[in-house]
């Protein structure tokens, strides 16, 4: 069974078994909604158990959750830095031209049919997805997942089509 990154448990939060989720997915009210099962891996990323969420809220940049049966700090605390994930046959569908990030990371950039790196990461720094794009001898190139930037997403063929805009590449 494959699973998802949906979050990190970077805290407690209070001493009734609350705990600070670093959410990871543009879903978290779906992903964390009561009743919601979420599997938790270890640190070695070891499946340890599954939890069902009891309760949700928003706290400044975090999403505070409260898992079923678990009602206390000294529940909780063993569980800091391990990760939520959630199964692929609970994945939703998606418009066209959305994507999970999942299937961007690691997929080829081509600007004008040359190879410039492959995607390593996704940022959330705003208004737009800041893609990581690793290159070969060069820095990270990062590109805004805006329509003048990302031309043409491929998944099922691996590749993504670019224009690079004057000021986004800093080593030309």
């Amino acid at each position: 069974m494959k699973y998802f990154n949906v979050g990190k448990i970077v805290n407690t939060q209070g001493l009734r078994g609350e705990v600070r989720v670093l959410s990871v997915t543009d879903f978290a009210d779906e992903r964390f909604k009561k009743g919601s099962q979420l599997a938790l891996f270890d640190k070695k990323d070891h499946f340890a158990m599954t939890v069902e969420i009891a309760s949700h809220r928003k706290h400044k940049n975090f999403d505070i959750v409260k898992f079923k049966g678990l009602y206390h700090i000294n529940d909780v605390e063993k569980y800091r830095d391990f990760t939520l994930k959630v199964t692929e046959d609970h994945l939703a569908d998606l418009e066209d031209g959305e994507f999970y990030y999942h299937e961007i990371i690691g997929l080829d950039v081509y600007e004008n049919d040359i190879l410039i790196g492959q995607v390593k990461e996704i940022l959330q720094p705003g208004a737009n997805d800041v893609w990581v794009v690793k290159r070969k001898g060069k820095k990270d190139l990062l590109l805004p997942y805006i329509p003048s930037v990302i031309l043409k997403v491929d998944v099922p063929n691996g590749r993504i089509d670019v224009t690079v805009l004057e000021g986004l590449d800093d080593e030309n």
